[in-house]
């Protein structure tokens, strides 16, 4: 566990080919044999911590903002203020956004690396699944016109990407509550489409 989350907070803090098997050992107070024991690879011990990491990320946005007793749309809004939150988190411990440890890797790693490349993907396509139902809910409610759920899930997860990226260039939280609300423009309410 030790390394898992050394290895999640040194590529978050920097990046992924920044930081050794060795850095990881030592920040974790873990001999790099027992590394090799658990992970044969750097590349395995990022699969590990990719899986892990989603599923707090996802059971994070199940309980904590899409709560079933708020209003479809709102919860959207709800994600924003997530995000929000953990880059302003963030920037108070480091004194940097460092924008989403899922895009960061996507973006580094994609063209290197095809095993990373493919559960990022996984992570993204996953992401969109609780947008859809939510979507697909609102929909059901008369909230939200009929859509293509699938395609709307997708572009907002990477409006949000954009949101973190942009965040992170700017080195400034406050780009997701300035840009964040327009994410209601890739849905049609009813009575403006």
């Amino acid at each position: 566990q030790r390394l898992l989350d050394t290895a999640r907070e040194l590529f978050y803090a920097r990046s992924y080919e920044d930081v050794g098997v060795q850095e990881i050992c030592r920040e974790a107070g873990v001999k790099k044999g027992s590394f090799y024991h658990f992970f044969p690879s750097k590349r395995d011990l990022t699969v590990a911590m990719l899986d892990e990491s989603w599923i707090q990320f996802r059971d994070m946005l199940l309980n904590d903002v899409f709560v079933r007793d708020i209003p479809p749309v709102q919860r959207i809004l709800r994600l924003l203020d997530m995000q929000y939150r953990l880059h302003s988190e963030a920037k108070a411990k480091t004194g940097h956004v460092s924008g989403c440890p899922f895009g960061n890797l996507a973006g580094e790693m994609s063209t290197r690396d095809e095993v990373i490349r493919e559960r990022v993907k996984r992570v993204f396509r996953d992401l969109e699944v609780p947008i859809r139902d939510v979507l697909e809910e609102a929909a059901a409610a008369g909230d939200l016109p009929e859509l293509d759920s699938r395609a709307t899930a997708c572009a907002m997860v990477a409006y949000l990407e954009g949101l973190s990226l942009m965040a992170k260039t700017h080195n400034d939280p406050d780009i997701v509550k300035q840009l964040g609300p327009a994410i209601l423009k890739l849905i049609v309410l009813p009575g403006e489409g």
